[in-house]
């Protein structure tokens, strides 16, 4: 059976490991981990490190267009019920035309 660790258990091994206090024989020892799987962690979380700041300002750009995206759709919904109204008037459907 395999083990599954926490995605908060791996960061706090990798900060032990990153804070160069213990060695990594160590850590292993310690949290019963296997070095390599150690290092594995480390290196992911090394290569993953610039694209924590990538995703802050990629959430911004996400956000605006969003709301770029919402306006333009209640511009269309605004444009759409004036058409249906007119539709509606023209051809005698709306009881409440004059």
């Amino acid at each position: 059976m395999r083990k599954h660790y926490t995605a908060a258990f791996k960061a706090k091994v990798v900060q032990e490991m990153l804070s160069g206090e213990k060695s990594v024989s160590q850590i292993s020892s310690e949290h019963e981990v296997h070095p390599n799987q150690l290092r594995l962690w480390k290196q992911t979380v090394l290569e993953g490190m610039a694209g924590l700041f990538e995703r802050a300002d990629r959430h911004l750009v996400t956000a605006a267009e969003h709301e770029q995206q919402v306006t333009d759709l209640f511009a269309e919904i605004g444009r759409l019920s004036t058409q249906v109204a007119w539709l509606k008037k023209k051809s005698g459907l709306d009881p409440n035309a004059r």
